[in-house]
């Protein structure tokens, strides 16, 4: 099994990513997305790192019809938002579908693989453990 990046080692080094503020059309970014030439080859998808910070990372992905990850784990909690497509997620323990519009929390260490039942895009969110913990909501 492979372990996905890790609190010593950020997503990527990118300090552009880690800006106050910043903004992705994220219709753009998919049709971009499937450009790309690791989406044409075998593999069938392709990424983009939209956030790059101590305390999170956010990646958009795209993965053709019945393309997959291998079994991995992340070291922290993670997010998996579809925005179109269907996916289904193998958990330890379960099977879980997503549609478009739904979300998943998978707490850090879990293993899990992702297979894409239709041409899929999907926002991936990694939370560093200790990251984002220390800071105060203000509403």
């Amino acid at each position: 099994m492979k372990r996905y990046y890790s609190e010593e080692e950020p997503l990527t080094v990118l300090p552009e990513l880690d800006q106050p503020v910043l903004q992705s059309d994220l219709s753009a970014e998919i049709e971009n997305l499937r450009l790309a030439e690791t989406w044409q080859r075998k593999m069938g998808r392709s990424s983009k790192t939209l956030l790059n910070s101590p305390a999170c990372g956010i990646l958009l992905i795209a993965m053709k019809q019945n393309s997959e990850t291998k079994k991995h784990c992340v070291d922290g909690r993670i997010t998996v938002q579809v925005l179109a497509g269907r996916l289904r997620l193998k958990l330890p323990d379960r099977l879980v579908e997503l549609p478009a519009g739904h979300l998943l929390t998978i707490d850090r260490g879990i293993e899990h693989d992702v297979h894409a039942a239709e041409e899929s895009a999907f926002l991936l969110t990694m939370c560093w453990h200790g990251g984002a913990r220390n800071s105060v909501l203000r509403g």
